[in-house]
């Protein structure tokens, strides 16, 4: 593939940080849910389906950046999935599919080995190992096809990666983040980056549902 980087990005920083944040408010009343009320609370289930689609369009446009580092990248989601699965295992009852970190550690090694043109570690990281991770394939290629998106501006592409993710849901409420997204695109904002919060969260939040689940057990 040939590597022609966009300086350019139709997500600023602070609307990408904005949409991390947004990610993590809907991300944890999932979770609430699935933990602690059985597993569906209306309206802020189906905001939960936003989650993913947020954080995976953040994480796409920051490997399309010129200068990412996805080595650093790779290095730091699978530190804090690895920290995050024993919590994650005792929060839900289960050990698979593993924490959606380590589903963005997968789709970081099938970009590096897009970019670097081996085709056998795609074939791992995007082909085989998907199953064992949290979205699966269609999580995996979401992240694929979004960087492909951003980085050659082929933005059409991101439609049959929701499409996808749709699939994997069972349900079309993770189309809610393509106007939230439009929006945030359009207005410049200011908002600090907070490298470390994200991973810090996770791995917090995840471990206060581990300790309830823990408790009810």
């Amino acid at each position: 593939m040939t590597d022609t980087p966009s300086s350019n990005p139709i997500l600023s920083s602070g609307a990408r940080e904005l949409m991390k944040w947004l990610a993590l408010l809907s991300m944890t009343g999932d979770h609430v849910a699935k933990v602690m009320f059985g597993g569906y609370v209306p309206v802020v289930s189906e905001f939960g389906r936003i989650a993913f689609p947020l954080f995976a369009l953040v994480m796409a446009c920051n490997l399309a950046q010129p200068g990412a580092d996805l080595r650093k990248s790779i290095r730091r989601l699978l530190v804090w999935g690895l920290v995050a699965q024993p919590v994650h295992a005792l929060a839900f009852g289960h050990w698979l599919p593993l924490n959606i970190l380590l589903t963005f550690v997968l789709a970081a090694v099938a970009v590096h080995a897009l970019t670097s043109n081996r085709q056998l570690l795609l074939l791992v990281a995007g082909g085989l190992l998907p199953f064992f991770v949290d979205y699966q394939w269609a999580g995996v290629g979401f992240v694929m096809l979004g960087w492909i998106a951003f980085r050659h501006r082929v933005y059409w592409l991101l439609l049959p990666a929701f499409a996808a993710l749709c699939w994997a849901n069972g349900n079309g409420w993770a189309l809610l983040a393509i106007p939230l997204v439009l929006a945030l695109a359009r207005v410049p904002w200011a908002v600090p980056r907070s490298r470390w919060t994200f991973y810090l969260y996770y791995v917090g939040h995840l471990a206060l549902l581990a300790a309830y689940a823990l408790w009810l057990r």
